[in-house]
């Protein structure tokens, strides 16, 4: 018989795709404004996903999908301490 256990999607805010939870990245924005990105997924604020491709930080750069997800200005660096990430976790 398979597992009950449900697995948690979300949708990814650059592609439109629906995933597991797991293979996302949370970006949080925080009540005075502050974006970081959460690995754990458990910071409080106003959060969205993106999935864990380089292709898709690329394009909610391009299209500017976390700025309108989360209301406010993402700097550059963000993305690129998005895009460590996903490098760091496909080399493990």
């Amino acid at each position: 018989m398979a597992n009950g256990k449900k697995v948690p999607l979300r949708r990814c805010a650059a592609t439109g795709g629906m995933y597991p939870k797991k293979e996302m990245i949370r970006i949080v924005r925080s009540k005075d404004g502050e974006v970081s990105v959460d690995p754990t997924g458990k910071k409080s604020g106003r959060g969205t996903y993106i999935s864990k491709s380089e292709e898709a930080v690329e394009q909610a750069k391009k299209r500017n999908a976390l700025e309108n997800q989360l209301g406010v200005k993402i700097p550059d660096e963000l993305y690129d301490e998005v895009l460590r990430l996903i490098l760091r976790e496909k080399l493990l």
